[in-house]
């Protein structure tokens, strides 16, 4: 096998999935002001980094990881899934069975974006879903969750 018949994939590193956990808790406590749980996935939907902020509901970390997981599995935001197509009768009904019951339609995981490719998703749980779904960019450069980033999609 040759190098040019493997594909590569850049994934964020800790450092700066720690700088977008950085900028998640601030956001959750200086402007939602609600305590979030915060999972950062790799696009091979591994465990990058994760944050629980103090009185943050327990029941909300695998939601988050689950969030991050779809997110970066999917390389689109969770709140692309159109509720009509997820829902009973829908095409997709029974997705969230899907991966172990891990898949998520729920809205606050989103992918993490690198000059348009997905290099991981971040995964918030704690809130509403708007909540969840906040807006920030990871020092650095990389997009985080954004609404730029929710209309590149058509919803699924």
């Amino acid at each position: 096998m040759t190098p040019d018949q493997l594909v590569q994939h850049s994934t964020i590193s800790l450092h700066l999935a720690q700088k977008g956990l950085d900028a998640a808790i601030r956001h959750a406590r200086d402007q939602l002001r609600i305590p979030v749980n915060i999972s950062i996935y790799s696009p091979a939907l591994r465990l990058i980094a994760f944050a629980s902020m103090d009185d943050a509901k327990l029941t909300s970390i695998d939601i988050a990881h689950n969030k991050a997981f779809t997110a970066a599995g999917h390389r689109i935001p969770t709140s692309a899934y159109d509720t009509k197509k997820v829902g009973p009768g829908g095409p997709l009904y029974g997705i969230q069975d899907s991966n172990d019951g891990r898949f998520t339609t729920i809205a606050g995981g989103v992918p993490i974006l690198v000059d348009g490719n997905c290099v991981g998703a971040i995964g918030v749980s704690g809130g509403l879903p708007s909540q969840d779904e906040v807006s920030f960019t990871i020092p650095g450069g990389q997009q985080g969750v954004s609404d730029r980033t929710r209309r590149s999609h058509t919803r699924v």
